[in-house]
């Protein structure tokens, strides 16, 4: 269903979530070892570019939400280096999250002024970061979420937002999956029950002060 709404500029903050060379370098190991459908992901980040480049230019809230395991080379942040299941195993084993891979890619290399996450240790980038004082300690209460891959990080922070009670928007051609399969099923089955949709000129609307027809 199709609804008017407004987001509040003052209590919004738009979470780019791991827009980084792991991701963006498309000779690196996920784009080509996990990314099936690969343009829908280039488009994602097409998208994503005008968003942030909007953003900038209209003063609303930027949020980097990376993941840097730089300094943590074997995990040991997320479960003390027993890491044997799920992505504490995967991510050490490949490899990936402690090289140039960590740095912020352009456009999305954080400007001044703009809020750096710290300290996550989970899918979700509010687990155990600065997240979260950052929203409560600047009155935010409402999230835009960008990024990848759709289905586990930013999907894990969906979740977790709404049951800290926040207000979550998921920008849907702004975010991408290893597969367009696996990004329509967070779409069509798991959204609606965390957050609502808004797509890309949906949103640059919003972020210029008009309202846009946003999907639940």
């Amino acid at each position: 269903m199709q609804t008017a709404t407004n987001i509040d500029k003052q209590r919004t903050a738009l979470v780019f979530i791991e827009f980084q060379n792991e991701w963006l370098n498309e000779h690196g190991p996920l784009f080509q070892k996990l990314v099936v459908d690969k343009a829908p992901f280039r488009q994602a980040v097409s998208n994503a570019a005008r968003i942030v480049e909007t953003a900038r230019a209209e003063g609303w809230t930027v949020v980097h939400a990376g993941l840097d395991l730089r300094a943590d080379p074997h995990y040991r942040l997320f479960a003390g280096g027993d890491n044997v299941l799920g992505l504490r195993a995967a991510i050490p084993r490949a490899g990936t999250w402690t090289g140039q891979g960590a740095e912020f890619a352009p456009p999305f290399v954080p400007q001044a002024g703009e809020f750096v996450v710290q300290g996550r240790s989970g899918a979700s980038v509010l687990k155990n970061s600065t997240l979260d004082p950052f929203l409560r300690n600047n009155r935010i209460d409402t999230l835009v979420l960008l990024g990848f891959a759709t289905h586990v990080c930013v999907e894990s922070t969906l979740r977790e937002a709404h049951d800290m009670g926040l207000n979550c928007w998921l920008a849907t051609d702004a975010c991408a999956a290893f597969s367009q399969a696996q990004h329509d099923h967070v779409l069509q089955h798991v959204l609606h029950h965390f957050g609502a949709g808004i797509d890309t000129q949906g949103l640059l609307r919003q972020l210029q002060g008009e309202a846009a027809a946003c999907s639940f």
